[in-house]
């Protein structure tokens, strides 16, 4: 094929017979050229019957279809500007796909719907495409996998080949199978890029209008792909638009601390476009090859309103990227400008609400007769879980509860009564504090944490749960699981549930009506309600297929403690609180602790001479943990990891193994204290469910998610872990090489766009942002490096439905989430269990705040377990990764090792 450049003006003769002029003087150039279609609008073949049979030709037989210059009248009319444009998002089971979604919602003026690759079959897209009218585009999103593999481009193919007079904007994936459609070949890049940056240029075509071109021009771009387009394999209709500068990929902060040029350098100016708009068309028919290594970064179709860019516009890190779903809109609008404005049919597509609802086509029934009502498609495909079918969840049961809050608040106290560590220890440390829970913020440096949160088994609303997911482990998972609740009496009830345990959560908070001023002048968000956690295979409730192991512990065990205990961490208050039903106004809870805090307040020399006891009565273990996976057999998985990798089947896999200990019976309370001491964190946590024999000492430095009374949702994921230096100099010198990590920060800017993601299928359109990146944070054993991201909620989205939409969280899956899921259950040998999963408080208000299970001593039977890994990338050393392993188990394992 050809796809050299000549460096003057040439031509290029077309397969329809028409030509191609440039003006183009290099692959530098900054003349920006626009490109006219000259064909008519036509239907889609494919509504007849043997349509849609896909041919890879290279050849096209369709015309020119973006307008020519030698149509005077509409040069001289103004640009069409639309109220809002509807687009259709297909997502290739990707986790980048709802930033996309974020940026068009902003840019469209409508969100677009997104369905799955698989969702809707070639009559649904043709009836809405092509009969409903109701797309003005469509965005093709990334994902994982190959265009050459069916399951993995869904319908996208059959798409890019039929709709020929639709734009259509393919994203990485989507943009290798418009260049596959056509003829050319996809293969392996000479090195995986992935979460890096690279500088581009381009020929100034419309999708790149207004953006820079060229070295330091700011024209950086995120990439995440293992294929590429060979260039050398372009047929004729496919045109280079875009490429890498050179050779060479940088980081985020290495390339953002570079130097910084001023906007306008690399612009295109108003002249030098003028100029180039004279020109008909831009050819790159010449036989010299000039890639050099450059690999090619957008295409378009010389003869349809197709695109493709090989990088991530909607990266956080890349610039501009707004800038090219902008110019898609505009290029849609030309198009809408040259053939005239859809209509969309009789009712059948709903805009109201700011969102698009499709109702879908009802066949006659065997009378003749339609059905009365037809079924709503609200933009989410039926195995998609998303903020359109996520909203269906939430609906109350029958069983509305009102409930009552009432507190007191006591100022200074906590420090006159020994602490938090104190309070707990001697108010719910009594026979071995069976059935407690003990948020606790034992790190709260630099306003990390400040709240600690306690309690027990209480009054009447009090009750214990426990869900287990039937054993389905390498099948399909049909749904459902079996709960077990437990009230205040000890009578016990034993159910069934068929659509799950976060539906039944979600039913069981919409239950529940409250005054919201019963908790105004409280300063935190936890008012009563839901502690525990959910298990990491409860993922196959959040879109995952299948479990390939079944945790030996419970997937999901909660307290609902309708009363506890809170420690102010910087005011040194304390604050008791009790939620009862409307027609119980007891407040013997509250009477009865208030009397156990002042014992402690006059006693408080004794207790913490009796606490401090506890530091001398450790003698190291002489069983050492027992590990699932060998260094060898870690080693050789992240060689699996990184292949998978290589062929374009995951950006980043987060590879864990568990290491066990049988420990016999033993105040795992002392075990706890012990391990805050030597390793506080801002998300550490202590829950024993003694009825099932779990006891969870947790010391995590990372939050999942919160959502505060302002409806802010806020992840705080970890990616990048070092050890601490032995002097202050080799520390800071651990660090520093921590925060400029090639590695680290390709793995940090990946989970960073997964949640900003996750948390983009439930924010309001462009509410979903970056406060800090990058950030790095120092604990005693560790430092990590710490991005922050939040957004808004929408206000008809609950609490259970933010958590399902990004559970597990993202710095313990990978991207995409659901393939590196997948990946991961077929290299790792054991279920992950409690690790990985998430623990924490849902307020009966609709509040929560979850952290991630990491440095955890999981007790289940006489066994402590502990969990660690690392995120897997094409830059990873594997021997590198098995000592980040071995190092993030060293506080939790060195806890259990000095006294078990």
């Amino acid at each position: 094929m050809n796809t050299g450049f000549h460096s003057l003006s040439s031509k290029l003769n077309l397969p329809d017979g028409g030509m191609l002029f440039t003006s183009l003087n290099s692959l530098t150039s900054n003349d920006f050229v626009r490109i006219y279609y000259l064909k008519q609008k036509r239907h889609c073949k494919a509504l007849s019957k043997n349509a849609g049979k896909l041919s890879l030709s290279s050849s096209t037989t369709s015309k020119l279809m973006e307008g020519s210059f030698t149509r005077k009248q509409q040069l001289h009319k103004p640009r069409l500007k639309l109220e809002f444009v509807r687009t259709l998002l297909i997502d290739n089971y990707d986790s980048y796909t709802y930033n996309i979604y974020q940026d068009l919602s902003v840019i469209n003026g409508l969100p677009p719907v997104v369905i799955r690759n698989d969702d809707w079959t070639w009559e649904d897209l043709c009836h809405y495409l092509y009969v409903e009218k109701a797309f003005d585009n469509i965005v093709i999103s990334p994902g994982p996998g190959s265009p050459t593999c069916a399951n993995d481009i869904g319908i996208c193919l059959r798409l890019l080949h039929e709709c020929d007079d639709i734009p259509i904007l393919g994203v990485c994936l989507g943009h290798q199978a418009l260049g596959y459609v056509h003829g050319a070949k996809v293969v392996h890049a000479n090195e995986p890029v992935h979460g890096l940056l690279s500088e581009i240029e381009h020929n100034g075509c419309r999708l790149f209008n207004g953006i820079p071109s060229g070295r330091n021009s700011g024209s950086k771009v995120v990439r995440y792909h293992s294929l590429v387009i060979d260039p050398e394999s372009l047929p004729k209709e496919l045109i280079p638009i875009s490429w890498t500068c050179s050779t060479d990929t940088r980081s985020f902060l290495e390339i953002s601390n570079a130097s910084s040029t001023s906007d306008a350098h690399g612009m295109v100016s108003s002249d030098s476009r003028s100029k180039a708009e004279k020109c008909l068309r831009v050819s790159f028919n010449s036989h010299q090859n000039i890639w050099n290594g450059k690999v090619l970064m957008a295409i378009m179709h010389s003869a349809r309103p197709h695109y493709g860019v090989q990088f991530h516009p909607e990266s956080i890190g890349t610039c501009f990227g707004r800038e090219i779903f902008k110019n898609f809109r505009e290029i849609t609008e030309d198009h809408r400008l040259t053939y005239g404005p859809s209509v969309t049919s009789k009712g059948n597509v709903d805009y109201s609400g700011n969102k698009i609802i499709l109702r879908k086509p009802v066949d006659k029934l065997s009378d003749g007769t339609f059905p009365c009502r037809s079924t709503e498609l609200n933009g989410v495909g039926r195995k998609g879980v998303g903020p359109f079918d996520l909203a269906n969840l939430s609906h109350p049961s029958n069983g509305v509860k009102f409930l009552r809050l009432t507190w007191k608040k006591y100022n200074h106290l906590a420090s006159e009564v020994g602490g938090a560590r104190n309070i707990f220890y001697q108010l719910f440390g009594h026979h071995k504090a069976e059935n407690t829970f003990w948020l606790d913020s034992s790190s709260i440096e630099k306003g990390r944490a400040q709240f600690s949160f306690m309690g027990g088994k209480g009054g009447s609303l009090w009750k214990q749960m426990v869900f287990q997911l039937p054993d389905d482990s390498g099948r399909p998972f049909e749904g459902g699981g079996y709960l077990s609740v437990e009230d205040a009496q000890g009578s016990k009830t034993n159910t069934f549930l068929k659509d799950g345990f976060f539906d039944y959560l979600n039913k069981d908070l919409s239950s529940f009506q409250y005054e919201r001023k019963d908790y105004e002048g409280l300063p935190f968000d936890f008012h009563g309600g839901y502690v525990g956690y959910f298990g990491y295979e409860l993922k196959v409730e959040c879109g995952a297929e299948y479990n390939q192991h079944k945790s030996r512990t419970p997937d999901a065990c909660f307290f609902f403690a309708d009363n506890l205990l809170v420690v102010d961490h910087s005011s040194d208050d304390v604050y008791l609180l009790s939620i009862h039903e409307e027609c119980n106004t007891s407040t013997s809870w509250l009477d009865e602790t208030e009397l156990k805090l002042m014992e402690l307040k006059t006693s408080v020399p004794e207790k913490l001479i009796e606490e401090c006891l506890l530091h001398d009565s450790f003698t190291p273990c002489k069983v050492d943990f027992v590990a699932e996976k060998s260094k060898e057999g870690y080693i050789s998985d992240v060689e699996k990891c990184k292949q998978y990798i290589k062929d374009g089947e995951s950006y980043e896999l987060c590879l864990t193994t568990q290491i066990k200990k049988q420990i016999g019976e033993f105040d795992a309370l002392r075990l706890y204290l012990r391990l805050r001491e030597k390793n506080p964190a801002p998300y550490a946590a202590w829950l024993n469910f003694s009825k099932v024999d779990i006891c969870i000492c947790c010391s995590s430095p990372e939050r999942f998610l919160q959502l505060n009374r302002d409806g802010v949702l806020e992840a705080k994921p970890i990616k990048g872990t070092a050890k601490r230096g032995v002097t202050t100099e080799e520390d800071e010198q651990l660090k520093m090489q921590l925060q400029y990590s090639e590695k680290n920060q390709a793995e940090n800017l990946m989970i960073v766009d997964l949640l900003r993601n996750d948390l983009g299928r439930v924010c309001e359109p462009g509410s979903v942002h970056v406060p800090l990146l990058m950030d790095v944070e120092s604990y005693a054993t560790v430092h990590t490096m710490v991005s922050t991201i939040r957004g808004k909620k929408k206000a008809n989205v609950s609490a259970i439905e933010c958590i399902k939409a990004a559970f597990p969280g993202g710095s313990m899956t990978g991207a995409p989430k659901l393939r590196s899921m997948e990946l991961l259950d077929s290299i790792e040998n054991c279920p992950r269990g409690i690790y990985s999963g998430c623990m924490g408080y849902i307020s009966y208000n609709q509040t929560f705040d979850l952290n991630i299970v990491i440095r955890t001593v999981v007790l289940h039977q006489d066994e402590a377990s502990i969990g660690a890994g690392g995120a897997i990338i094409a830059l990873s050393d594997p021997i590198e990764e098995y000592e980040e392993m071995i190092l993030k188990t060293h506080a939790p394992s060195t806890a259990v090792m000095e006294f078990s």
